[in-house]
C-alpha cells in the first residue's frame, strides 16, 4: 500500500474547509493549519469528517513535510512560511488549481478589478435556465466543496488575482476579463504591471479551442494584448466601437456575433443600471451564446435579474432621500462607477483600508454631484488631503452607526445617500459584507 499524499491546507476558512472535504474524499492525508481562529462552523465541519486542524499557530516542521499545499487567497506569497515552502520545492497552489483536476465540467472563469462579480452571478442566471452549472471561485460555497457535492457539468467561477496566483493547470474553456483598474497593489510591490500579468494568468493554460470575453475599451488589456501572444480566440465587446467578432452598441442594441450567428437584443430593458453595467450584460450574453443559450432566454435572463447585493443596491427611501448600498467598492474604480451613475446631489461616505488608491479620476464627479463627504476609517489622512477643498461638508467617524445619522442631517429631500467606500472593510468591519450590512441595519433603524 503506497503512502498517502500529504496536503496541507493553510486557512480554515471556505476554501479551506472545502479543499480538505474534497482532498479526504480523494484520499488525501489532510491536514489545516490557521494562523488565526478558526469559525466554528468551519470548526465543526473539519470535527465531523476526522480532519487534523489546528488554530492560532503554523506548525511549521509539520507543514514542510506536505506533497502538497493549498493556500487560501488572504494569505500573501510574501509570507516567510510561503517563501520557505517555495525554497523546499513543496508546491503551493490555490483552490481553484486543486478542485480543477476533479471534474471535467466545462469551466467559464470571469476576472477583472471591478464587474466579476455582477458578471458572474448574471451568467450564471442566464446559464441556469438551460444547463447543469454551478457557481462558484470567489462566492458562495467554495468550487472545491461543489465539485464534492455536486459535480456540475458547467461552472461560472468569479476569480480573484490572488486565486490566478497560484495556478498551475488550471484552464477555463472561457474566460472573461471585465477591466483592469489599479487594486490590491499592495500585494503586487505597488507594481501596476505585476497585477496586469496576474489576471491574464487566466488565459495561461488556453488553447486555440478556446475563448476570451474582455472588454475593448479597456486601454490596459487593449495594450496588454498587442505586446503579448495568446492562444485563445478573442471575443472583445465595446460601447464605442463596431465589433466584427463579439459584442457592441448598436442603436441602443446589443449585438453580439459569434461566427457569423448574430443576436440582437434591446439594452433599454436591461434591470441593472449605468454603463458598466451594460458591459456587464455583453460579456455575460457572449458566454451564454458561446455555450448556445437561446436568444429569448438570455434577454429575459437579462431582463428579469435582480443584482448583487451591496453593488449599488438600493436599500430605503427615507423623507425622499435614497440611501444605497455599494459596500462592495472596494476600489476607486468601483466608486468610479457608482458615482457616475448618480443623478441626485450626494452625500457620499467613503474609507476605509487603502491600498495605495489614486483619487484623481474621482474628482469631476465630486465636484458634479457629492455635496457632502463622511470618511468612515481608522485613517481618513488620505482622503482629507484630497478632498477636504472640493465640497463644504467633510468629517470623520468610526462608526457606521454615527456614518448614517450624520448623512441623514445633511441630506435633503431628493438627494442620495451613497456608501461607496473605494476602500477595503479591514480596518472597522469583517468584511465588505459586513460593512454593508451594518449600512442597511443603521438605515432600517433611522
Amino acid at each position: 500500500m503506497s503512502q498517502k499524499t500529504k496536503i496541507v491546507i493553510l486557512g480554515g476558512g471556505e476554501s479551506g474547509v472545502g479543499t480538505a472535504l474534497l482532498a479526504q474524499a480523494k484520499g488525501y492525508d489532510v491536514f489545516v493549519s490557521d494562523k488565526g481562529k478558526i469559525k466554528e462552523k468551519y470548526k465543526n465541519v473539519l470535527i465531523n469528517i476526522g480532519v487534523d486542524w489546528e488554530e492560532e499557530k503554523h506548525s511549521e516542521v509539520r507543514i514542510l513535510q506536505a506533497d502538497l499545499v493549498m493556500k487560501s487567497p488572504g494569505i500573501p506569497d510574501s509570507v516567510p512560511l510561503v517563501k520557505l515552502l517555495k525554497k523546499e520545492g513543496v508546491p503551493v497552489v490555490s483552490e481553484i488549481e486543486f478542485a480543477s483536476k476533479f471534474t471535467n465540467a466545462t469551466l467559464v472563469g470571469i476576472t477583472g478589478s471591478n464587474g466579476k462579480t455582477t458578471t458572474a452571478v448574471l451568467t450564471h442566471h442566464i446559464l441556469k435556465q438551460a444547463l447543469n452549472v454551478g457557481l462558484a471561485g470567489n462566492i458562495g460555497d467554495s468550487f472545491a466543496k461543489q465539485v464534492l457535492e455536486y459535480d456540475y457539468e458547467n461552472y461560472v467561477l468569479e476569480i480573484s488575482s490572488f486565486q490566478l496566483d497560484g495556478i498551475v493547470d488550471f484552464k477555463p474553456e472561457i474566460a472573461v476579463l471585465t477591466n483592469i483598474t489599479p487594486d490590491h497593489l499592495d500585494r503586487y510591490e505597488y507594481q501596476f504591471e505585476k497585477y496586469i500579468d496576474s489576471k491574464f494568468r487566466i488565459v495561461l493554460n488556453q488553447t486555440k479551442m478556446d475563448y476570451l470575453i474582455y472588454d475593448a475599451d479597456d486601454e490596459v488589456i487593449v495594450n496588454w494584448l498587442a505586446n503579448n501572444t495568446i492562444e485563445s480566440q478573442l471575443l472583445p465587446f465595446s460601447l464605442t466601437k463596431k465589433i466584427e467578432n463579439g459584442a457592441y452598441l448598436e442603436n441602443e442594441n446589443i449585438v453580439i456575433t459569434i461566427d457569423n450567428d448574430k443576436i440582437i437584443m434591446p439594452s433599454n430593458k436591461l434591470t441593472l443600471e449605468g454603463k458598466h453595467n451594460l458591459k456587464n450584460a455583453m460579456a455575460a450574453s457572449t458566454v451564454a451564446h458561446l455555450l448556445k443559450i437561446r436568444k429569448q432566454t438570455i434577454r429575459e435572463s437579462l431582463e428579469n435579474f435582480q443584482g448583487v447585493e451591496h453593488r449599488l443596491e438600493h436599500v430605503l427611501k427615507i423623507n425622499k432621500v435614497q440611501y444605497i448600498n455599494d459596500s462592495k467598492a472596494t476600489n476607486v474604480n468601483a466608486t468610479y462607477y457608482a458615482l457616475e451613475s448618480m443623478e441626485t446631489p450626494t452625500v457620499w461616505i467613503v474609507g476605509g483600508t487603502d491600498k495605495g488608491n489614486e483619487y484623481k479620476e474621482l474628482f469631476q464627479f465630486i465636484n458634479e454631484k457629492v455635496k457632502a463627504i463622511i470618511c468612515l476609517g481608522v485613517d481618513n489622512a488620505k482622503l482629507l488631503e484630497n478632498f477636504g477643498n472640493m465640497v463644504d461638508v467633510i468629517t470623520e467617524t468610526q462608526s457606521m452607526s454615527e456614518a448614517v445619522k450624520m448623512a441623514y442631517k445633511l441630506a435633503e429631500p431628493g438627494d442620495s445617500v451613497l456608501l461607496s467606500p473605494a476602500c477595503a472593510s479591514f480596518d472597522l468591519f469583517e468584511s465588505y459584507e459586513d460593512r454593508g450590512r451594518q449600512f442597511k441595519d443603521a438605515v432600517r433603524k433611522l
